[in-house]
């Protein structure tokens, strides 16, 4: 391996520290911080952090959210809350999302026992892609997209804050559609009282719809069909699994991009392996609690005619309705089931607020509160006036964006391991948001958009099937995921080599 930094240089990070147990779950649902003025503008822009600020101090709404969070401002907390690293994906993934996406398996030829098969290994690939990433949260103190400068420079990561704001506000979007203003509203309130009311809410939320989904296994699971064989048959059957594993890898793996957010607040030397462990497990168990269950629905319909019309014609709410009984009791049922997206959307409308502000200095004076306020408008906007038509195409556009978290896992891993050889001594972490002190960036744009010809070549999209992914079966096999992880590893490596010998950073 190259090295490109020189350790005594860049100053090791605490290094006589032992592992620290970390309780990010306290009543407040978050450890302490250290009380931070925040910079003082004049103005409406003054006069809003002013505000801000005196919110911060009397309810801890995370003022400074964005700023590095250091060694000495993290408190250790008692074991027996760390559950909240795992807990905070479990009261947001366990949703109607999560539950149609099982549909796919039995509704393109495959059995149940293959469905779940693929379900339970794509899901924990895509997982294991986020509890890596969110490894980095603790060690550097920094947001996702400012870690993402340490490889991809200033300048470029504007371009995957971008990308991240899209994928975040457009999926909050999707699952706003059924309650709307409502999931938009409520999330909304959440994120406004920052990360403490995530981790709060996210801690009991979960058992409320572990306890409902249970519920919908007892009473769909039995009508599931298992039929030992399918009809497809070599390359139509590889087609298939190759898509399926695509689509589900890539629900998982979208929480790669803002998995760090959410992990800042843990000691440096927090153990990596209870991080990883706990969040692949964390986003993992409720994927696979939803999905497993739409394979068993998605199998039913198969053979259930009554079922199967009922949510072509009416959608997935009355197959619900269907399904469960008594009809008083579905309807309880279902409004949970819609509530549950809150939480997906507390997830993502807290990073896009937070991208937002990474994205330029300019947008980071301004309050992160008021952008909570403005995407709550925006998503509320697109999931009233397009819920009908806009949606579906907006589902498809996002799919296609699922593809960069693989682009973006492999450039940041590489830089990690392969030029800083694993060790936060190797980053100058208080140069964060200094572009002198960052990567140009070059090569991992380069790497990058290279990966997107991997996308272009091997994706299967409802649009557009690349011509690489056309020759597997008759309806092709997704293997874009495959493609840009080659194409952007075997991109990346030389071009930061090149980057590094000329530019010297």
């Amino acid at each position: 391996m190259t090295e490109f930094y020189d350790e005594e240089k860049a100053g090791r990070l605490h290094p006589d520290e032992k592992d620290v147990n970390v309780d990010v779950g306290s009543a407040q649902g978050s450890t302490e911080l250290v009380d931070e003025k925040p910079e003082q503008s004049g103005g409406i822009l003054g006069t809003l952090c002013g505000w801000e600020a005196t919110l911060d101090r009397k309810l801890g709404i995370e003022s400074q959210a964005i700023r590095r969070k250091l060694p000495e401002e993290k408190v250790p907390q008692k074991w027996h809350n760390q559950a909240v690293m795992a807990l905070l994906w479990s009261g947001g993934i366990m949703n109607l999302s999560c539950m149609s996406t099982g549909f796919l398996g039995p509704t393109w030829g495959l059995t149940l026992g293959q469905s779940i098969t693929i379900t339970i290994f794509g899901t924990l690939l895509g997982a294991s892609v986020a509890g890596w990433c969110a490894t980095l949260g603790p060690g550097t103190g920094l947001r996702s997209m400012s870690i993402t400068r340490y490889s991809f420079g200033w300048y470029p990561t504007k371009l995957i804050a971008v990308l991240n704001i899209i994928s975040q506000a457009g999926w909050s979007a999707v699952s706003s559609a059924l309650g709307c203003v409502i999931i938009a509203l409520g999330s909304s309130i959440i994120n406004f009282c920052g990360l403490k009311a995530i981790l709060y809410y996210e801690k009991y939320a979960w058992l409320v719809f572990f306890i409902v989904f249970m519920i919908m296994y007892g009473m769909a699971a039995p009508h599931a069909v298992n039929i030992p064989g399918t009809e497809l048959h070599g390359s139509n059957l590889a087609g298939n699994v190759l898509s399926l594993l695509a689509v589900v890898y890539g629900s998982s793996c979208s929480w790669a991009t803002i998995a760090a957010d959410y992990y800042v607040h843990y000691p440096i030397n927090t153990s990596k392996v209870k991080v990883f462990t706990l969040c692949t497990l964390g986003i993992s168990i409720p994927t696979c609690i939803g999905m497993v269950l739409g394979c068993c629905v998605g199998s039913a319909m198969t053979v259930n005619k009554d079922w199967s019309d009922t949510y072509t014609d009416d959608g997935l709410g009355y197959l619900i309705q269907k399904m469960l009984f008594p009809q008083g009791f579905a309807k309880f049922i279902l409004v949970l089931l819609v509530l549950s997206a809150v939480g997906m959307n507390a997830l993502n409308l807290y990073s896009c607020a937070l991208s937002i502000q990474q994205f330029a200095r300019p947008l980071a004076k301004v309050p992160r509160t008021f952008w909570v306020l403005i995407v709550f408008g925006v998503v509320t906007a697109i999931a009233v006036a397009g819920r009908d038509h806009l949606l579906e195409y907006l589902e498809n556009f996002l799919s296609l964006l699922g593809y960069w978290g693989t682009s973006y896992f492999v450039i940041v891993f590489i830089e990690h391991y392969w030029f800083r050889k694993g060790d936060f001594a190797n980053y100058d972490l208080d140069g964060w948001n200094t572009p002198s002190k960052l990567p140009i960036g070059l090569a991992a744009l380069g790497a990058f958009l290279i990966g997107v010809i991997g996308w272009c070549l091997g994706m299967v999209e409802t649009w557009f099937t690349g011509p690489l992914a056309k020759h597997i079966g008759e309806g092709g096999g997704d293997i874009a995921n495959e493609l840009t992880f080659a194409f952007t590893l075997l991109a990346f490596i030389p071009l930061r080599h090149l980057e590094y010998r000329y530019f010297k950073k």
